[in-house]
């Protein structure tokens, strides 16, 4: 039987065309006292908001800036942009907090670096700031008022359907490519455990990479799991984690990535290696990965959309302090779900997904 995050099963697939506008985001009450009720009625009070990214290197965070850049110079909010200087660097993003803390700012939107910036988060709420995560989910919930966020488990579901549809009852030799093995981030283990589950492989400890059993079957025949390795995100740590991986089993037929930076860089190693019949999947949707996607170097992507979880965070902190009112949750899931599709050219029966010319048009929306 397989071990589903809490509420998988009741997760629904949202494509691009279906993703909420902001001006039809969910309302309820203030959630965070005092921020809206200074700003309530009022017009000309200027809405300071600062949002602060993991790191810049990775183009997914640069898009969710531009995305919360137009929202903010079409609402008139004074935005301020932070980032830390590498996937992990959890001081910097502490450090940007209390600047926010002390600029007086009305909120917050944060991907959270590591469970290290909670007690600063925790710190700015109670200060009065609204706190919004995008896209990573923090490990303490009261860190935050509410997570913007894809349904990275189903994300991970998705190319995991799709790859044991494409083996067709082939042995899964799987390499997994994950972000840290350091520290436990909410998207690192959701996005692992979805893929694994999407194969229909018995999950150990849904919050736990790498203690499933390393051999066993899937929905389509036998698999063996060759390893974990962290990427860090980034392309070279990425072509190290597979060559890792590689030097423990060269039958490696299916690697899984944490993201398109990791996958491009898996695949370059094994085209070095010789070996172009490896199947990679992957979770981001953005152009770069659409391309690397029609090119065939990825098989199958779970896109996301970080420009929309930017632009609604944005107006929906303009919308707390000029409205008293806070965004609600998606129905039946403890974020507000900001919507998933799996990109591939290569369709497979009862995997439902969209192809790469219509993921072009829409990547990083």
């Amino acid at each position: 039987m397989n071990h589903a995050a809490p509420g998988a099963r009741r997760r629904r697939f949202i494509a691009a065309g279906s993703l909420v506008a902001a001006a039809a985001l969910a309302l309820t009450g203030c959630a965070s006292g005092g921020t809206a009720d200074a700003g309530e009625g009022s017009g000309d009070e200027t809405v300071g908001v600062s949002l602060i990214v993991k790191t810049t290197t990775n183009p997914f965070f640069v898009a969710m800036q531009d995305g919360a850049e137009a929202a903010a110079d079409e609402l008139g909010v004074e935005l301020t942009l932070a980032a830390g200087k590498e996937d992990g660097d959890e001081d910097t993003q502490i450090q940007a907090i209390e600047n926010a803390i002390s600029k007086g700012d009305a909120g917050i939107l944060i991907t959270p670096n590591g469970p290290g910036v909670e007690d600063a988060l925790v710190k700015a709420r109670d200060a009065g700031l609204f706190v919004i995560a995008l896209d990573t989910p923090p490990a303490d919930p009261e860190a935050v008022d509410i997570t913007f966020a894809t349904d990275n488990f189903l994300a991970g579901q998705e190319i995991g359907k799709w790859t044991a549809a494409k083996l067709a009852g082939e042995k899964a030799t799987i390499a997994l490519i994950d972000l840290f093995d350091d520290k436990v981030v909410s998207v690192d283990v959701a996005r692992d455990q979805g893929f694994l589950d999407g194969m229909g492989i018995d999950l150990a400890d849904e919050t736990v990479n790498g203690d499933e059993e390393p051999t066993g079957s899937y929905s389509g025949g036998e698999y063996e799991i060759v390893g974990n390795e962290a990427s860090q995100g980034a392309e070279d740590g990425g072509r190290t984690a597979a060559e890792t991986l590689l030097s423990k089993n060269p039958d490696i037929n299916v690697v899984y990535t944490i993201n398109e930076p990791a996958a491009y860089g898996a695949y370059e190693a094994f085209k070095a290696a010789g070996k172009d019949d490896v199947i990679v999947v992957s979770v981001d949707g953005g152009c770069a990965g659409v391309e690397q996607t029609a090119e065939g170097i990825i098989g199958a992507t779970s896109q996301q959309y970080p420009v929309k979880m930017a632009e609604l965070g944005v107006q929906a902190i303009y919308d707390l302090v000029t409205t008293g009112e806070a965004p609600e949750n998606t129905e039946g899931l403890d974020f507000y779900n900001t919507g998933v599709a799996l990109v591939t050219d290569d369709p497979q029966d009862g995997v439902e997904s969209i192809d790469t010319t219509e993921a072009s048009e829409i990547c990083w929306g």
